[in-house]
């Protein structure tokens, strides 16, 4: 079984940064290592969704994420994550870079109408 999360976290406003960041996430881009640790910690599936400087991350986890990782993999996504800072905002100054958004509306929870 798994549970969805939905993050968002900001790019600093500038159009050549935002495409180099969009090019460290194309396909096969981000280093393996890095996928290597998204995997061991329990996360099943993940996108990157990018409106302007907003991003909002989706992503499938496990029961019982956050899991632990392998601390050989430690340095490679510190490393990661420092190159990250550069193109990142962080929705509050502050405060952490991704941050978990609440669900308010969803369409399931909503009296059955048929639209015709």
């Amino acid at each position: 079984m798994t549970q969805r999360m939905v993050l968002a976290l900001d790019l600093v406003d500038d159009a050549a940064l935002i495409a180099a960041y969009e090019a460290r996430h194309a396909p096969a881009a981000v280093w393996p290592d890095v996928i290597r640790d998204i995997r061991l910690r329990g996360y099943v599936d993940m996108e990157i969704w990018r409106v302007d400087d907003r991003l909002v991350m989706i992503a499938e986890v496990t029961d019982d994420f956050p899991r632990r990782s392998d601390p050989a993999l430690a340095q490679t996504v510190d490393d990661w994550e420092s190159e990250m800072d550069a193109f990142q905002r962080p929705l509050h100054p502050d405060g952490e870079k991704w941050l978990a958004m609440r669900r308010i509306f969803a369409l399931t929870d909503q009296p059955a109408i048929d639209p015709w």
